[in-house]
């Protein structure tokens, strides 16, 4: 995969921005540079406040109703409960042009928090049937506070505006609850772009790569996610005679090491990048 960078010396709002920075002219360019240091302080905070109080997928109830409460602070249209905790957002410019959706996740991780952080996760809660940390492990807290700040400086400025823009906050990126539906999936069954018809969506996510940088390249850059589960039985024996029983715990280890020759010896990963991983 050939990826390009850009060198960018503005937070991570500053490129959502640009995606769809034809649509806004070099006028709100300017605006925004200007708006930037104070919009960052609540982007910032809102960050925090989210990652210190991370939910997991389909319920993201205290998330969206901080995002509601935001929008409509705003004085943007909403519509909320899509997929169970998804909110939407609409922006009508000032002037004629498509619709630009842009989309951000919300959901946490069954993950504990161990970076000591002032901020830091305590969140505790029964997945699985197991008691867990939550955690915003892969940065949705930092998709979500981009997304509001780049919503209030488009509210504030949608005279502007040559089209109008959807806004797109998104449950269960990480999968639903086993047993139910969710994510974008089942905010498309519910027919949200039939009702706002977005000509293009663009989305972003935040890496642990060098700081500063954009990394776009074309043709897709991300792939869904499939979770599997195997159960092996064995027959239970002494662990001094195991040749009585029949040993689930070697049947697995070499099951592991199996399951990874199916990318590394049954794919071609140039054409088609894959990945098997053995999570727990």
């Amino acid at each position: 995969m050939n990826f390009n960078f850009i060198v960018l010396k503005k937070p991570l709002i500053y490129s959502l921005f640009l995606c769809s920075l034809p649509l806004y002219g070099n006028d709100l360019k300017t605006q925004l540079e200007n708006d930037l240091p104070t919009l960052m302080e609540k982007v910032i905070e809102w960050r925090h406040d989210i990652h210190q109080h991370p939910e997991l997928g389909n319920r993201e109830f205290n998330t969206a109703k901080k995002i509601a409460e935001h929008l409509q602070s705003l004085g943007i249209e909403i519509e909320t409960g899509i997929a169970y905790t998804g909110v939407v957002g609409y922006i009508e410019g000032g002037k004629d042009g498509p619709t630009v959706a842009l989309r951000a996740d919300m959901d946490a991780l069954p993950v504990e928090e161990k970076t000591g952080l002032p901020y830091a996760s305590k969140v505790r809660t029964s997945y699985l049937g197991k008691d867990v940390g939550v955690m915003h492990a892969c940065g949705h807290d930092a998709h979500v506070a981009v997304l509001m700040g780049a919503a209030e400086f488009l509210a504030k400025n949608r005279r502007a505006l040559k089209g109008n823009v959807l806004l797109i906050f998104q449950p269960a990126e990480e999968g639903p609850p086993e047993g139910e539906g969710g994510g974008a999936e089942m905010m498309l069954a519910e027919g949200l772009f039939e009702r706002y018809s977005p000509e293009v969506i663009f989305g972003m996510h935040v890496t642990n790569q060098r700081h500063g940088h954009v990394f776009v390249k074309p043709g897709p850059a991300m792939a869904a996610a499939s979770a599997y589960r195997i159960k092996i039985k064995g027959v239970q024996a002494h662990g001094s005679r195991p040749w009585d029983g029949v040993d689930p715990i070697m049947a697995t280890s070499e099951l592991i090491a199996a399951l990874n020759t199916v990318v590394s010896r049954r794919i071609n990963i140039i054409n088609n990048p894959a990945v098997v991983s053995v999570g727990s």
